[in-house]
């Protein structure tokens, strides 16, 4: 087990790279005139699209209300649109335009070359350990917290606050068996049994 002055260094640095990582990811995205939270949701559209408004949020682990504003925004933007679902006309599902499918490759684009930059000079076996260490840490706290705390951790109002955790797809986040993690904060609750 580390000393204390190593835990905290360790935090201080996951934080850092943390808010790091995001700075360069929001200076990618801005020529392409979209937030670091609706590019979460326009990422995950693009792996399930036409899902219900309400099951999105819970997928990506935000509020009702800051997922409603964000859709909001990407509709008025021609990237979404809501549409009744066939069966239940009071449930909203959110599907890409055509518009929003383009910028999707287009993000990814960016979000690779990102990935790309960031992660030169870190070999596979490195990359490996550092996720597998991340991957128990957060699979501890997500035990210790529980689902309430997780979810009352949350800023409803507050678009930066989707806490998918970088894990869209959007590059080089690697899973325990060496595939990308493409789970969410609500699906990793659901597999350890919590939500």
């Amino acid at each position: 087990m580390a000393d204390l002055e190593t835990e905290l260094r360790f935090g201080f640095l996951v934080h850092d790279v943390s808010r790091l990582r995001r700075n360069l990811f929001d200076r990618a995205f801005k020529p392409l005139g979209i937030t670091r939270s609706q590019w979460w949701v326009v990422a995950f559209l693009s792996r399930r699209d036409g899902m219900p408004q309400r099951q999105l949020a819970d997928e990506l682990d935000v509020g009702k209300v800051a997922l409603g504003g964000l859709v909001d925004r990407l509709e008025a933007a021609g990237l979404v649109e809501r549409r009744a679902d066939a069966d239940d006309r009071r449930v909203k599902r959110v599907f890409l335009t055509p518009e929003g499918k383009s910028l999707v490759a287009r993000l990814r684009d960016s979000s690779t070359e990102g990935e790309r930059r960031l992660m030169e000079g870190v070999s596979e076996g490195d990359l490996d350990v550092a996720v597998r260490v991340l991957r128990t840490m957060k699979d501890r706290l997500l035990g210790l917290l529980g689902p309430d705390d997780v979810v009352a951790g949350l800023d409803e109002d507050n678009e930066n606050d989707v806490r998918v955790l970088a894990r869209t797809g959007s590059g080089a986040a690697r899973d325990e068996k060496g595939g990308r993690g493409e789970g969410t904060v609500g699906e990793d609750r659901r597999r350890n049994g919590r939500g």
